[in-house]
């Protein structure tokens, strides 16, 4: 029960991991399900002891990463943009807020995606540099050039959004 307990309380992280993958929130939420779908069937794998949310992160990577190969072989789709769904919110200061978001989520799906997965899993979700590069199964050193790279791109991206 502990397991299923400490999934519950990742859920929060995962699925804002998920959002910066997938970029849009039903991509995420289908996402975010796949992957705690696989670790409660694959359970008896993780080690107690060790960090249940850098498994997963990695077995979430490794979903989107398979949804994004079989996507590429379908071809392109029509999505419907987030902003749609807030159209009926009225208040200035929610609408110049989430403008705002939506203005770091358009560059954070501008980066490529090895740099949007360093940033997510370092500077949203708050994950060690070690734990972060396990997670991608990269060099410490790969890591922190993603993330220079990442940061300078996300800092060019918004200051023209400015």
């Amino acid at each position: 029960m502990a397991f299923e307990n400490d999934l519950v309380a990742l859920l929060p992280r995962l699925r804002r991991f998920a959002r910066s993958l997938a970029g849009q929130a039903a991509d995420a939420d289908d996402l975010c399900q796949a992957a705690i779908e696989r670790a409660l069937r694959s359970r008896d794998q993780w080690q107690p002891g060790t960090r249940l949310d850098s498994w997963m992160y990695r077995i979430t990577r490794n979903l989107w990463i398979d949804t994004v190969r079989v996507a590429a072989r379908r071809g392109p789709h029509d999505t419907i943009d987030d902003t749609v769904l807030h159209v009926a919110d009225n208040s200035h200061a929610a609408m110049e807020a989430h403008m705002e978001l939506n203005d770091v989520d358009r560059a954070m799906n501008r980066l490529p995606n090895e740099q949007r997965e360093a940033i997510a899993l370092v500077l949203v979700e708050g994950l060690a540099y070690k734990d972060a590069a396990a997670v991608l199964d990269i060099p410490m050193g790969t890591l922190t050039s993603r993330l220079v790279r990442g940061r300078e791109a996300l800092i060019r991206e918004l200051g023209e959004a400015a």
